[in-house]
């Protein structure tokens, strides 16, 4: 079968189509015909290993010293199965999927085989394949910090810094489902997209800074790493939670902020690998409340292309590779 692999730390460049052997699911697990899965964060930083320094040894212990350990990237997809396991009860040959990969990677391929009791589900009926390959990373990521973390409730303030990006599009439509009041923070190029998603208020980061119209906000959500936590300390109320979705471990202000000030500081916090956020998100797009933003549509024969407009940081949305059209 077709596979996407990344046989060492780079640019798009050292992305690569080869063959590789089609796998055969275990007696727990499903064999999925992929059709659609997407360049996401988590793809592009593990293939150009752009960390931070003090995280670099940790994160090649994780990943892979050399090379990635877990060649085939891809984080999230959707697809038909093709074939099941001996002990498979949940699903059979024919439902249409999603899915998330975190934790296997495997997207980039053909085929993959994916365990019955980890982050699939049946997709949206809706949503195309593309549409719906794009929900389970952005979708669940803005679900676990928004809900599960800071416990939002109606008529609080929330700002969302990056919400034109994949997290960013999901966790302004969640935030308005939720009855928040929403800001949104973007480029002036976005503007009018966010305020469609359902943002009471868009801030261009190019042109305003969000703490000079003095107003405050019971949550925090920073989706792209560009906007310093003193910054952002400024304008959260006492209480208020700050979340950040782009660092893997607090600073040593955010830590003394939480200790002083009350503030609940939580980044690098992954969603948990179950299927219950998809099962959500799956009867919330069927309510007409939560739609996926695509920006640009790949074949896998474009991967390279792809990666490389993604590592632009100015994507709307979400980016879908097309693997079995």
């Amino acid at each position: 079968m077709k596979a996407v692999v990344c046989t060492q730390y780079g640019p798009p460049e050292v992305l690569n189509i080869v063959e590789i052997e089609k796998p055969v699911p275990k007696d727990n697990e499903v064999l999925v015909k992929v059709h659609a899965t997407t360049v996401s964060a988590a793809d592009y930083r593990v293939r150009s290993f752009n960390v931070p320094p003090s995280f670099w040894l940790p994160a090649r212990l994780a990943l892979g010293l050399r090379k990635p350990r877990k060649s085939v990237l891809g984080m999230e997809l959707s697809g038909e199965i093709e074939a099941v396991g001996k002990d498979i009860k949940t699903f059979k040959k024919g439902d249409k999927i999603f899915a998330a990969t975190l934790q296997t990677f495997g997207g980039y391929a053909e085929y993959i085989c994916l365990a019955e009791d980890g982050p699939i589900a049946i997709k949206p009926s809706g949503l195309s394949y593309e549409e719906a390959a794009a929900v389970p990373i952005g979708a669940r990521t803005a679900f676990h910090y928004l809900k599960t973390i800071a416990e939002i409730k109606l008529e609080k303030r929330v700002l969302i810094y990056g919400a034109s990006g994949s997290v960013g599009t999901y966790a302004v439509q969640l935030a308005k489902y939720f009855g928040a009041e929403v800001t949104g923070v973007c480029s002036t190029t976005n503007l009018e997209m966010v305020k469609s998603l359902g943002a009471d208020k868009v801030i261009d980061y190019s042109k305003s800074d969000f703490t000079k119209a003095f107003e405050t906000y019971d949550i925090i959500f920073i989706t792209v790493d560009k906007c310093p936590f003193e910054v952002c300390k400024q304008a959260l109320r006492r209480n208020g939670t700050y979340l950040n979705i782009g660092r893997p471990l607090p600073s040593l202000q955010m830590i003394w902020a939480s200790i002083t000030s009350g503030i609940k500081v939580v980044v690098g916090k992954n969603a948990p690998e179950t299927a219950e956020a998809l099962f959500f998100m799956k009867s919330i797009i069927g309510q007409g409340k939560l739609k996926p933003v695509i920006d640009r549509i790949f074949s896998i024969d474009q991967i390279v292309e792809a990666h490389r407009y993604a590592d632009k940081g100015h994507k709307k949305g979400n980016v879908v590779i097309s693997v079995h059209s």
